[in-house]
């Protein structure tokens, strides 16, 4: 699949758009509470590959599943990512600049399994062997590794339990599930796409687990030249805070704001700091 012309205006107006790239296994319900506090600005929310309904990639790089989003983008956007979306963010800046004007990643990095000397340069991040028990943990019961996943997202919250239920509220749907997960179809910009075929959503939601364990874009950090801001919660327990500060000392234009007592889960457990930080930045 190649990416569309651009367009030659922005969604909603002449304003460019905030593009908002949510994480894995989730859908882009989890970004209702900052749409409502930028309501006054265009936004758009696509949904991952195999995710809320949306086709399942051809193949399981980073490349492929950015394609479709950046069919979406329009022209010069401020793309937002968070966690897996934040890591399409960074994709899509470095082959689509001429879409991708500004860039904020929330709970990001570039590569997500630590790196150790001598084998390779230093980088903080999640155990490799972590990361695999993550794979082989949703090989053999997927259900119960996604709880775990939500677990880990909500450590550091003040609030841990509520926002552990606004995340399962907009996980998308497994294919033992009874029917479509509400949320994977009502957020907008979901809604109207085909639905990823049952027996192929926990293949793409496998897919999207080996991106996170093989992609390293430390590489092109240094070409991303976009105006950045990088959001991190101080005791994110899924991705080192140490990560958002070695990527944003590597990224050129980059400005680091870690958010204090909060973890993982900055779209619902901060939602009005993001928003503010996100809306500041967009108008900068």
């Amino acid at each position: 699949m190649s990416a569309r012309p651009v367009p030659t205006g922005a969604a909603g107006g002449e304003e460019a758009a905030l593009v908002l790239v949510h994480g894995w296994a989730m859908t882009p319900a989890v970004w209702a509470p900052i749409r409502t506090l930028l309501a006054d600005r265009p936004t758009l929310a696509p949904a991952l590959p195999g995710h809320a309904g949306a086709p399942v990639a051809a193949a399981a790089d980073l490349h492929t599943w950015a394609e479709p989003i950046a069919a979406q983008i329009p022209a010069a956007a401020t793309v937002v990512g968070w966690s897996l979306g934040a890591l399409l963010a960074l994709e899509l800046a470095h082959r689509y600049p001429e879409r991708v004007a500004r860039l904020v990643l929330i709970g990001g990095t570039a590569r997500f399994v630590a790196a150790e000397p001598p084998a390779e340069q230093a980088w903080p991040g999640l155990a490799a062997a972590t990361v695999d028990a993550f794979r082989s943990g949703f090989a053999d019961d997927p259900r119960a590794t996604l709880k775990r996943f939500l677990a880990l997202q909500c450590l550091g919250e003040v609030d841990r339990r509520g926002v552990q239920t606004s995340l399962a509220h907009a996980l998308t749907a497994l294919d033992d599930a009874p029917g479509d997960d509400p949320a994977d179809m009502s957020a907008p910009n979901a809604a109207n796409q085909p639905a990823a075929p049952r027996g192929r959503r926990n293949a793409a939601l496998a897919d999207g687990l080996a991106l996170l364990a093989t992609t390293d874009l430390r590489a092109i950090l240094p070409r991303i030249t976009q105006p950045c801001l990088v959001i991190h919660g101080e005791h994110d327990a899924l991705m080192p805070v140490a990560a958002a500060g070695a990527m944003a000392k590597a990224l050129p234009r980059a400005r680091l704001e870690i958010l204090s007592d909060s973890g993982h889960a900055l779209p619902l457990s901060r939602s009005a700091e993001c928003a503010r930080l996100i809306g500041d930045f967009a108008d900068a």
